[in-house]
C-alpha cells in the first residue's frame, strides 16, 4: 500500500494544486491520476501566470486566439478551459462512478470582480456554460462580497469552489451560503444537488505569523486553525439544518485543504498533509508536495472531529500576541491582491506573447 493510498483510504480525496499544458501534453496529470489516485486539481491566475509564462507551450494558442482578434481576459478564459476541459475528461470517470462527489476542476473568476457580486454571479454562469463540463466549478473568494454570489451562484444550480478561506468564520459564512442557497433551490422545487467545496488555506498563517512567534509555536497555526474549522464541519454535517437538506436529497459542501505546501525548510516537507488527514475532506496538494508524501509520509490517524489541542494552540498563540481575527481579515485581503496582481502580470504576458507572435509572421 502506498502512503498515499492510506490517505485515501481514510476517506480523504487528492487534488492536484496545479495544471499546465506541459503535464497534460507529456501524460504526467494521466500518471498521478493512475499511479497516485488523483481525483481532481485546482488552478488560480497565479498558476496560470506561471504556466504560460514558464513555457512555449501555449504559443501557438495564444497566436491563434489573437489572430481572430481575441484578447485580454476573453483570450485567457478561452486559454485555460482548453486545458481544463482535458483535465475534466481525464476525471470524468471519477466523477461518474462517485456520482458527482469527486472528479472536479476549477476555474477561477477573475480577481477584477472581487468586490461586484453582481458581476461575480452572472461571470460564474458565463464559464460554467462556455467550459461545457458538468464536473467544473466556478471559483468565488469567500470574501464579504462573495458571500451573496456563492448564494446566488448555487441557486443558480452553478458548482462553486469558495476560495481565500482561512478562519472558522470564514468558512461558517461561505457554508451558510451554501446551505441558504440549496433551501432555496428545495423551496422552488429545483434539484437540491450542486456540488461545492470550502477551500481553507493553511500554511500562509505559519508563513505570516512566524516572526511574531517563538520558534516551539512556528508551523503550529495554521494546522489549529484547520483543526478548529473542522471541527465546526463536523458539527454542521451533524446538524438539524443538515439533516433536513440531506433527507431532501442535498450533498455536503466538501472542506477542502488550500496551501498545503510547506513554506518553512526546517519543517518537514509533508507537515500539512500529515496533520490534516481527514475522512470526507480533500487535500489539494502541489506537485512537489504529493511526491514527497508518495515517497515519504506517513498517516499518523485521522484529525480529532473535535478538534484536538487547537483551542489551547490558538490561546498560546493570541498570548504571545498574534491577533488571530486580524491577521485572518488580513490574509484574505492579501491572497485577493496578489490574485489580483498575477492577473494584471498574466494579461500582460499574454499581450506580449501575442504581439511578439504576430510580429514573427
Amino acid at each position: 500500500m502506498t502512503h498515499l493510498q492510506s490517505l485515501r483510504d481514510l476517506g480523504q480525496s487528492l487534488w492536484l494544486d496545479n495544471i499546465t499544458r506541459e503535464i497534460l501534453d507529456d501524460g504526467t496529470l494521466q500518471r498521478y491520476i493512475a499511479q497516485y489516485g488523483i481525483t481532481g486539481l485546482t488552478s488560480n491566475p497565479t498558476i496560470f501566470d506561471e504556466a504560460i509564462g514558464g513555457s512555449d507551450a501555449y504559443d501557438a494558442g495564444i497566436g491563434e486566439k489573437a489572430a481572430a482578434g481575441k484578447r485580454d481576459a476573453e483570450l485567457f478564459v478561452e486559454l485555460a478551459l482548453e486545458d481544463l476541459r482535458r483535465a475534466a475528461d481525464l476525471f470524468r470517470p471519477v466523477y461518474d462512478a462517485t456520482g458527482g462527489v469527486d472528479g472536479w476542476v476549477s476555474m477561477e473568476l477573475s480577481p477584477l470582480l472581487a468586490a461586484d457580486t453582481d458581476g461575480s454571479i452572472e461571470a460564474a454562469k458565463r464559464i460554467q456554460a462556455q467550459a461545457g463540463r458538468d464536473n467544473l466549478f466556478v471559483k468565488i473568494p469567500g470574501t464579504p462580497e462573495g458571500v451573496r454570489a456563492i448564494e446566488e451562484s448555487i441557486f443558480a444550480g452553478v458548482p462553486i469552489n469558495v476560495t481565500l478561506l482561512f478562519s472558522t468564520q470564514q468558512y461558517l459564512a461561505a457554508a451558510e451560503a451554501y446551505l441558504r442557497g440549496i433551501e432555496r433551490r428545495i423551496e422552488a422545487g429545483l434539484d437540491p444537488v450542486v456540488g461545492s467545496v470550502a477551500s481553507l488555506f493553511v500554511s500562509r498563517w505559519d508563513k505570516a505569523s512566524a516572526q511574531q512567534l517563538p520558534e516551539e509555536l512556528h508551523n503550529r497555526l495554521g494546522i489549529a486553525v484547520g483543526q478548529q474549522a473542522y471541527r465546526a464541519y463536523r458539527e454542521l454535517l451533524g446538524s438539524e439544518r443538515w439533516k433536513k437538506l440531506a433527507a431532501a436529497g442535498a450533498r455536503p459542501q466538501r472542506l477542502l485543504w488550500a496551501s498545503t505546501g510547506t513554506k518553512d525548510p526546517k519543517a518537514p516537507d509533508t507537515l500539512y498533509i500529515e496533520a490534516l488527514a481527514a475522512p470526507d475532506t480533500i487535500n489539494t496538494m502541489p506537485e512537489k508536495t504529493l511526491r514527497a508524501f508518495a515517497d515519504h509520509g506517513e498517516l499518523r490517524g485521522a484529525m480529532d472531529e473535535a478538534g484536538g489541542d487547537s483551542a489551547a494552540t490558538l490561546d498560546r498563540i493570541a498570548a504571545a500576541g498574534v491577533d488571530i481575527d486580524a491577521l485572518a481579515a488580513r490574509l484574505q485581503r492579501e491572497g485577493a491582491d496578489s490574485f489580483v496582481k498575477s492577473w494584471h502580470q498574466l494579461m500582460q504576458r499574454i499581450a506580449d506573447k501575442a504581439q511578439s507572435l504576430a510580429g514573427g509572421r
